[in-house]
């Protein structure tokens, strides 16, 4: 797992892959410096004329659709048939699934019409997908069920990876569940931490493609560099850049040194 972890940061630092978001409004920003921060090449287009091309440069796709709109959702399907036809991994945040009656249905028609490599959510979102107990206020998540059961049952569902985020992170390829256990409670005071989460495993499975390991070993590093950024903090908004800073300048053996994961028997074929 230390290797795993240390080996994939290495390959995204050398790599610079391109990373073509279609994302919210209120973190494109945040989400495009923290591709930077991680090793990344970040890219932000959503118009579908254009979204055909870029994605053909792209190493991985992002979706998000936490300002989701028919304009967006509409480039979204484009850029992901685009990436399907290419190989290209796709990451999809189900931001606010099972809040409204349109977020779950346009969750479900992306998952019907395109193939999603990675999908990334709070516990809430995710149980909610999974047609578990769970519940979603807004885009934040509320009460969740069994986090473990939910992602081993949607990415057995789907055929892919899915990622829970919350005070403990899981992480499943519907075989095995991961639980990860690094992160730091100023995150929740931070709008969008959970859409700079979907960047960074973005540059993962783009350099590393996708599988539990690559998600699991972003994952960490972005919570790896929370705690440094915790120490360093007087608040949400020094923790914000601080966040950035760490995640720029961690060194890759750290994070396989510091990572705490926990392979989850009960789930595990």
């Amino acid at each position: 797992m230390e290797r795993l972890a240390t080996d994939c940061l290495s390959k995204v630092r050398d790599a610079r892959p391109l990373v073509h978001h279609i994302t919210n409004y209120v973190t494109v920003n945040d989400c495009a410096n923290v591709c930077i921060c991680t090793g990344g090449s970040p890219v932000m287009s959503d118009a579908a004329e254009d979204v055909p091309g870029m994605v053909g440069l792209a190493s991985a796709v992002v979706l998000n659709i936490g300002t989701l709109n028919p304009r967006t959702v509409e480039s979204m399907l484009v850029a992901g048939k685009v990436a399907n036809s290419k190989g290209i991994p796709v990451v999809l945040d189900p931001v606010g699934a099972g809040a409204t009656e349109y977020r779950t249905a346009c969750v479900r028609t992306i998952l019907d019409r395109v193939k999603v490599s990675v999908i990334k959510g709070n516990a809430g979102e995710i149980c909610v997908m999974a047609g578990m107990a769970g519940t979603v206020r807004g885009v934040d998540s509320g009460d969740a069920g069994d986090v473990a059961g939910a992602v081993k049952a949607l990415a057995s569902r789907h055929g892919c990876v899915v990622a829970a985020s919350g005070p403990v992170d899981y992480v499943s390829d519907g075989k095995t569940v991961m639980e990860l256990e690094n992160g730091s409670p100023m995150m929740e005071n931070v709008s969008g931490t959970g859409c700079m989460l979907s960047s960074v495993i973005g540059c993962f499975v783009g350099a590393c493609g996708a599988s539990a390991g690559s998600v699991a070993s972003a994952i960490t590093t972005f919570n790896v560099a929370s705690e440094d950024a915790e120490k360093m903090c007087k608040g949400p908004g020094s923790f914000k850049t601080a966040l950035m800073d760490c995640l720029f300048n961690i060194d890759p053996s750290t994070v396989g040194e510091r990572a705490r994961w926990n392979l989850c028997s009960n789930y595990t074929q």
